[in-house]
């Protein structure tokens, strides 16, 4: 979940790149429906293959509800990052496993959402999520961040269908972390999932096995568009 895209800085556990918000609609903060953003894609319609799982559209999430501008469970992407994880899903298949993604981007308003939630006493989720770290912790952990790549269209959060990676999605904990101690069979496969990505441009998160960011993130401009 966390979206600090530049390799340099994930030592800290925080992106914070001052970048501008690049809105569909009116003033500040508004945002309105109407497809991808210019040089978007519908992440479909370049690779069809690839399983879409996307949580934030539900209520199978941290936050325990459906994000804000998440209004159809459907993975945008820059088209450079869609072309990118095509030839990934080729290369995997090749070998034999296929992709699922968790989220792709993500509008600036869902990220505004996680840090309103970080603030609320809601502790519904924590057994699922954060059950070793204060809800208000997660920004200073690493595990979330105000500024997120998702909503630059560069980043994935992914996984293998039917792989077990030794903790599950946006689980926040160290054992989620790519480089933790886990069972020989989640390593192996967080091992091929890299190595994979990495041999088609992404870069991985070494908190999260599943966040991965293609291209300089860090200086790209985030969107607040909606999800439709």
């Amino acid at each position: 979940m966390f979206d600090g895209s530049d390799s340099r800085k994930m030592r800290s556990g925080l992106w914070a790149a001052s970048i501008g918000v690049v809105l569909f609609g009116g003033g500040a903060g508004q945002a309105i429906a109407g497809g991808p953003p210019a040089g978007f894609t519908r992440l479909a319609d370049v690779a069809p293959e690839i399983k879409q799982d996307m949580r934030y559209a539900g209520a199978d999430n941290f936050t325990g509800k459906p994000v804000p501008g998440y209004h159809a469970p459907d993975c945008w992407l820059k088209i450079e990052a869609a072309q990118a994880l095509a030839a990934a899903q080729t290369d995997a298949r090749a070998h034999g496993f296929s992709l699922v993604v968790y989220d792709c981007y993500r509008p600036q308003q869902a990220v505004d959402a996680f840090v309103r939630w970080s603030r609320d006493s809601d502790q519904s989720t924590k057994q699922n999520y954060y059950p070793h770290v204060d809800k208000q912790r997660l920004f200073a952990r690493g595990y979330i961040a105000r500024r997120s790549s998702h909503s630059t269209g560069l980043a994935v959060d992914i996984g293998v269908t039917g792989w077990d990676f030794g903790s599950p999605f946006d689980y926040f904990d160290r054992r989620s972390w790519t480089k933790s101690r886990v069972q020989q069979e989640a390593r192996t496969h967080r091992n091929a999932l890299v190595a994979l990505m990495r041999r088609h441009g992404f870069v991985n998160y070494p908190r999260e096995w599943w966040h991965f960011t293609f291209g300089d993130a860090e200086k790209a401009p985030i969107y607040d568009a909606v999800i439709d």
